[in-house]
């Protein structure tokens, strides 16, 4: 008897433990199923239909399979649009990872003003982005920005830049605008990482004549990896679907330089209406970001099993 109580009471209290779990998970449950679950769902739906502004009045959304799908990829637009999505990207996480871990290296070391001097990084990241743009805007304009009459200044350019309207150069200019954008995201990310790393390695490795970069090689590169596989996912995550700052400095232009996937996501969506289309669109962006977290995954478990 006294074992068959012991049983039961054991089995009562994990009851109780797992009640309480599922207590707990329950409310980011239902928060990610309602904000991310029914959206994504809405979206692949809305992706086999001819939803237009028609649908709006009629509540009729015919059933077309994957004809949006058809109209996505045979479109003369995706393959430029894939390309600029892809160029806009990996230049734009370049950018932002190298310039921030070199200013995270160079934070760590302690001098005067440096807290104000970090502090002030944050400006790009806490403006609005549209805000962002409108000052970049004018800033790379090709008359009366002040960056090319800078660079006449110093005798770098003799002839003024089309930044914005030249199909050659919008693509740069529009990451260069992004890269600032993202610098204080990295740096935030990558300077709490170098503060986690023991300076007892660094003191180790002085004895031993690993200064400078064989420090960085031997003991900072190894010790924030797990840093910089965060930061450049979610670098990616976020740099992929960027819309905002295309929008307000070039609007996809000129010429569809700077078309990406999200900017044809949206202008399907609310510049012609054509609701199925944008949602084809936006479907293979989130297809395209699967993957990638697919990859990388995999990648970082290989690692570990090594």
């Amino acid at each position: 008897m006294p074992q068959v109580r012991n049983t039961l009471s054991a089995r009562k209290k994990f009851s109780r433990e797992s009640l309480a779990k599922i207590l707990f998970v329950v409310p980011a449950g239902l928060y990610l199923a309602l904000f991310f679950g029914y959206p994504v769902v809405k979206n692949i739906t809305m992706s086999l239909q001819e939803y237009t502004t028609r649908t709006f009045f009629t509540g009729e959304a015919p059933w077309v399979g994957f004809e949006n799908y058809v109209t996505v990829f045979s479109s003369n637009l995706f393959s430029p649009a894939l390309l600029n999505t892809a160029l806009f990207t990996i230049g734009s996480i370049a950018g932002q990872f190298a310039i921030g871990l070199a200013l995270a290296s160079f934070f760590k070391r302690r001098f005067p003003l440096s807290n104000f001097l970090r502090s002030m990084l944050l400006l790009p990241w806490l403006l609005p982005l549209i805000v962002g743009s409108a000052t970049w805007r004018s800033i790379l304009d090709q008359d009366s920005g002040i960056l090319n009459r800078f660079l006449e200044t110093i005798g770098v350019i003799q002839d003024p830049i089309p930044w914005l309207t030249s199909p050659a150069v919008a693509l740069t200019a529009v990451v260069l605008v992004n890269i600032w954008v993202g610098i204080p995201f990295n740096v935030t990310i990558l300077y709490g990482g170098l503060q986690d790393i023991p300076d007892e390695l660094y003191e180790a490795a002085a004895l031993d004549g690993a200064t400078g970069w064989k420090a960085f090689r031997h003991i900072t590169w190894p010790n924030l990896q797990p840093v910089v596989s965060v930061v450049l996912v979610l670098g990616v995550v976020y740099t992929i679907k960027v819309l905002d700052i295309i929008l307000g400095l070039t609007n996809g232009g000129p010429a569809n330089a700077t078309q990406t996937l999200a900017v044809r996501s949206y202008q399907e969506s609310f510049i012609d209406f054509e609701f199925g289309v944008g949602a084809a669109y936006s479907n293979v962006l989130i297809l395209i970001s699967l993957l990638f977290a697919v990859i990388y995954l995999r990648a970082n478990r290989r690692a570990v099993d090594e």
